[in-house]
């Protein structure tokens, strides 16, 4: 009995020194070295350990804090109230199990009205006005105590330095989050990258590097945001409302922004719906939330139930799968592109990362590699967002075993045996073989096939290659030369599947010279690069005969773009391959030069943002394109009008705080 006690002493002291030292990393470094899934579940090993031996719990457990203490270099602020965290609800199951607390301790069987609220991936605050003014801003710190950050704080544009009212109360504070803009964040990195300098892992991280900068005029050019969640010490002359929901909106009243995300839900039910629906809309959302928390709405509800040690009883947080994750990395291949450039791939342990197992993830160019300073066999932090390509974001160096080795950047083609190029200025390395490189030849065919290139159906990637393997085409060219017979002479490809790619081959003829000048592959051209050369040349003729000078004056063409456009045409080899795409009849129809008169929108710019009845948001695009108008994804102060659905969310929040007109899809009815 002994022994197992020692073992358990042994274990809960790991595990507490291993939370603090993460603790310390996260809140006052703001540097974690592991991501919040690892943290979770070390925090809940504890506590379940702990739970089974209430009798081994010390008062400097981890898990009767909240956070760590701050650090020296503010002034150190005592919150009146604590600022608790909040306990987690995994799944649904854990979620429901909440729901049965809450209403086994009110004693009540009917459904609980709840709050949702996105739970934002930042910083949390306290913000107090005295007489309406702002006086103190503070960071969480450890619940009981934070840092001054009142400078910082009102650098934040989103942060009104006096409340909106003529009768303010005598004190009134409000917590919320601070946090960055995806958009934000990503500039953040592009011009740290940029100077040699450090990278931020995410943005919650860039979020608190950027607020604890000791100078406010660093915090000022980071361009963060604030939406507040709920209320702390308010003064007793002012009248709070009854439920959580309308005190939210009495701090909207005030003047300081809360999420329009924020919803009612009627009871479990409610709860989960809402979480699936903000889960399936949050790659779309302009900031980063890692889950949805749930709050009774009765303030009277809320009273009653009270608080355990860290938490309040009337609040969880459902948690969404995990975007970091950490594995091994147990080798890297080298992939060639379409283009010749070669990306390294990190073969990696297979790990569940947000509900879908991976085995690699991008390391982007030997630059990264030699920035993250990563080894194989290295653990690593890896992160998936959505549709977009796991990439590895950090290594933990402390975990880095004896027997780990350098990563070297090859010196020939992997496909080809080609020689490699690294162009003065780039980061990429490139295979100098070309068409004789059979991975550039597949991944051309590839995105020529695709749909928003020739929109070829049924021909999918694992067809390319088979097709190449078995010698039925080399180039982009063949493909309209297939036959029935070589094609029911593959596996699986039957005399209907056959033909029914033969006759998607040649819908596919018709398209459009946009279309048609995307589906080539020239480096740097994209969809709407494609649409602009079109739209100036009118005809491939003039665009194949066109100077780099001459590309230069098309709309979003610099001087690499022109020169690339320029270089393909220049190759006697790509010019036969047009030719012969043409001769076998790919075609589209002329395009007329439009008249201002026909170019309406001419020179506006246009966001589009939520879903709409009737039309899709591809279609409002394209007519606001054949108007003569710019689409851009950001809302910003060069937007002309937000074109705004249901489901609108933070981008029409943008648009009316910047005072940018907001419109229906049907104002395009005007230019029928």
């Amino acid at each position: 009995m002994t022994n197992r006690t020692d073992s358990v002493k042994q274990e809960l002291e790991r595990l507490r020194s291993l939370i603090s030292d993460y603790n310390y990393q996260y809140y006052v470094l703001d540097d974690p070295s592991v991501p919040d899934a690892e943290y979770d579940r070390l925090y809940r090993q504890l506590s379940k350990l702990e739970s089974e031996h209430p009798d081994l719990v010390t008062d400097n457990s981890p898990t009767q804090r909240v956070g760590a203490k701050p650090d020296s270099g503010f002034d150190e602020v005592v919150h009146e109230l604590p600022m608790l965290s909040l306990d987690n609800a995994m799944d649904d199951e854990e979620m429901a199990s909440f729901n049965r607390r809450v209403q086994d301790r009110l004693a009540i069987k009917d459904d609980i009205e709840y709050v949702c609220e996105p739970k934002l991936d930042g910083l949390a605050i306290s913000l107090l006005y005295e007489n309406g003014l702002l006086t103190r801003a503070a960071t969480r710190g450890d619940g009981m105590q934070g840092e001054n950050i009142t400078l910082n704080a009102r650098t934040i544009r989103s942060i009104p330095l006096e409340l909106r009212t003529e009768v303010p109360p005598k004190r009134f504070e409000v917590r919320g989050e601070v946090f960055m803009l995806k958009s934000s964040f990503e500039a953040l990195n592009d011009e740290a990258r940029n100077n040699g300098a450090k990278t931020f892992a995410n943005p919650r991280n860039a979020a608190a590097g950027s607020l604890r900068q000791l100078d406010p005029k660093i915090t000022a050019k980071r361009n963060l945001s604030f939406y507040a969640y709920s209320m702390g010490i308010v003064s007793e002359e002012f009248e709070l409302a009854d439920s959580h929901y309308e005190r939210l909106q009495q701090v909207k009243e005030l003047g300081l922004p809360v999420s329009p995300e924020v919803k009612k839900a009627n009871g479990i039910d409610g709860c989960l719906k809402y979480y699936q629906d903000i889960m399936d809309r949050r790659d779309s959302l302009e900031y980063e939330i890692d889950g949805v928390v749930n709050k009774v709405n009765s303030i009277k509800f809320q009273e009653r139930l009270g608080f355990v040690a860290r938490a309040p009883r009337w609040a969880i947080a459902h948690k969404f799968p995990a975007q970091e994750e950490i594995t091994q990395l147990i080798g890297v291949d080298f992939q060639v592109g379409r283009t010749g450039a070669i990306t390294p791939v990190a073969r990696l342990e297979p790990v569940s990362v947000g509900g879908v197992t991976v085995s690699n993830a991008t390391l982007h160019n030997m630059d990264e590699i030699q920035r993250l300073g990563v080894k194989v066999k290295d653990f690593v932090i890896i992160r998936r967002a959505g549709d977009v390509i796991p990439q590895v974001v950090s290594v933990i160096k402390d975990r880095r075993p004896d027997d780990s080795s350098e990563i070297a950047a090859p010196r020939t083609c992997p496909v080809c045996s080609s020689p490699v190029e690294r162009a003065e200025g780039e980061a990429v390395l490139r295979c100098t073989g070309g068409l004789i490189c059979s991975s550039q030849r597949n991944e051309s065919i590839k995105h020529f096939a695709s749909r928003k290139a020739m929109d070829i159906d049924g021909l999918g990637d694992k067809l390319v290659e088979v097709l190449t393997e078995k010698n039925f085409i080399s180039s982009v060219s063949d493909l309209f030369r297939l036959t029935e017979k070589q094609l029911t002479g593959l596996e699986r490809m039957g005399e209907k599947s056959a033909n029914n790619l033969l006759k998607a081959l040649e819908k596919s003829k018709e398209t459009t010279l946009p279309k048609f000048l995307f589906s080539l592959g020239i480096r740097e051209v994209g969809e709407v690069t494609a649409k602009n050369i079109a739209n100036h040349f009118l005809t491939l003729d003039k665009i194949i005969d066109a100077t780099v000078d001459e590309l230069i004056e098309v709309p979003d063409v610099g001087p690499i773009v022109a020169q690339h456009i320029h270089a393909f045409f220049d190759n006697k080899e790509n010019l036969e391959q047009v030719k012969e795409l043409v001769e076998l009849g790919v075609s589209w129809p002329e395009i007329e030069k439009k008249s201002d008169e026909e170019l309406p929108l001419k020179g506006n710019t246009y966001v589009i943002t939520g879903s709409f009845e009737g039309i899709s948001r591809t279609e409002i695009k394209e007519r606001l394109e054949s108007l003569g108008a710019k689409v851009s994804g950001s809302v910003s102060k060069k937007t002309t009008a937000l074109i705004a659905g249901e489901k609108a969310g933070s981008k029409l929040t943008k648009a009316e705080s910047l005072g940018i007109d907001v419109l229906g899809a049907d104002f395009l009815d005007n230019y029928i």
